[in-house]
């Protein structure tokens, strides 16, 4: 059952203000953020403890739950600390314990478990479904924030002096700053800038979504490889249920319509006949409600703000899932963000330190080279042979433990400024 949505404050309330940044009168006065998920909520919670006034903007017409499982990795554990929200995100753990890559009978041929690590590995520490995660942010900004579900902002125009925006129900306002974190595929960015980004597609399409428990689900999450680019797998959750994805590496998506209908239609056919417990998670899929299905794709921008539009998150940034860090580093930007805008004597300046700050762990972030999805996508039988040979291999104790540091290296050896 998803948990109900809490009630929208009048938006010039203020509760209690935590000031633990200096200069908070140097903060914009009014903060315009659209996109309610992890970093837009993540921005909303800390600009409105430095006193701005903040409307998030969203145009789903209630919070939405669901997602895949993400983790916290680094420096964005930290940010969490400073939230106070460390341990509540620990409470929504996933009890994910380790990776197993299965054969098509279901035996392992490789695993590796957190337990035998030092620190994250596959799994992290702090693996936490989407949905969950972003709500314990929107509920730790919404005393203080004045969301504004089922809008979206349809006009754009700023100067030096603020932004003017015209949402789709007509009406207009003036803000100091809009904050565009709506994801990989944000509208809003193209408003304020048009064709800039020049998308690095990963070639290819990844499905995630909900199917019921079965006798064969456990806390390791499963990995099977097809051949043809196909693999699919099981993830666990806290709510009883079995977090599902299947991953098809080429281009024959990119013809795919838009609509659920046809994005299942693609994967029926694409996994007809590949073995496991495939044919379980095809039935699944007809009934799933949080079912998404897109293109794997980074976004490539040479800058991030225009005037006083700043991006944040996957708008400015998309790492895809293949680079494991999505939501650290949307806790991390939020952080950096409102840091600036606190520190920095204009919003010029806080959104030019914003992207300094950061552009070097996000370039080193997006360095997945393009042969690894297809290395671990073998088309032939010989070539699946051969990656559960490395896989094993990998697994090994000695292995495992130099290679679960070299996944995310930026994120892991980030320091986070102290803007207090």
């Amino acid at each position: 059952m998803m948990p109900p949505t809490p009630p929208q404050p009048d938006r010039f309330h203020r509760g209690h203000l935590i000031n633990q940044f200096k200069s908070i009168e140097r903060s914009p006065c009014r903060v315009l953020i659209t996109g309610a998920s992890i970093a837009g909520c993540a921005a909303a919670w800390w600009l409105t403890q430095r006193n701005c006034d903040v409307t998030v903007v969203e145009q789903a017409p209630a919070f939405r739950d669901g997602g895949q499982n993400v983790d916290v990795r680094g420096a964005a554990r930290e940010v969490l600390r400073l939230m106070g929200l460390e341990q509540a995100v620990k409470d929504l753990n996933t009890g994910e314990t380790g990776l197993a890559w299965v054969d098509e009978d279901n035996r392992t041929a490789a695993q590796i478990d957190l337990s035998g690590l030092d620190g994250d590995g596959p799994t992290a520490e702090l693996e936490v479904l989407r949905g969950d995660l972003a709500r314990l942010l929107y509920e730790a900004s919404s005393a203080d924030a004045f969301y504004r579900f089922g809008d979206r902002i349809v006009s754009v125009e700023h100067d030096e002096a603020g932004v003017s925006v015209v949402f789709e129900n007509g009406d207009e306002e003036r803000f100091d700053l809009l904050i565009i974190a709506e994801g990989v595929g944000s509208r809003t960015r193209e408003l304020v800038f048009p064709g800039e980004n020049q998308p690095r597609r990963m070639d290819m399409a990844c499905a995630f979504f909900t199917v019921p428990r079965a006798p064969t689900d456990s806390q390791t999450a499963r990995w099977y490889n097809a051949v043809g680019g196909r693999s699919a797998g099981v993830r666990p959750d806290n709510r009883g249920t079995t977090r599902a994805f299947f991953n098809v590496h080429g281009r024959s998506h990119l013809a795919v319509g838009n609509s659920v209908a046809e994005q299942k239609a693609f994967l029926r056919a694409s996994f007809d006949g590949a073995g496991w417990e495939v044919p379980r998670l095809l039935a699944g899929m007809e009934a799933a409600e949080d079912f998404w299905f897109d293109d794997l794709r980074q976004v490539k921008i040479d800058r991030w703000s225009n005037g006083p539009v700043v991006l944040l998150g996957d708008a400015a940034w998309c790492v895809t899932p293949l680079g494991g860090v999505g939501a650290s580093l949307a806790l991390i930007g939020a952080y950096v963000l409102a840091g600036e805008l606190t520190k920095t004597d204009s919003i010029a300046a806080a959104l030019a330190a914003y992207e300094y700050v950061l552009r070097p762990v996000v370039k080193k972030s997006q360095n997945v080279p393009k042969l690894v999805p297809r290395l671990v996508h073998p088309r032939s039988r010989a070539g699946v042979t051969i990656l559960r040979a490395v896989q094993r291999l990998v697994a090994t104790p000695f292995i495992s433990k130099r290679a679960a540091k070299a996944l995310t290296p930026a994120v892991q050896s980030f320091t986070l400024p102290d803007y207090r």
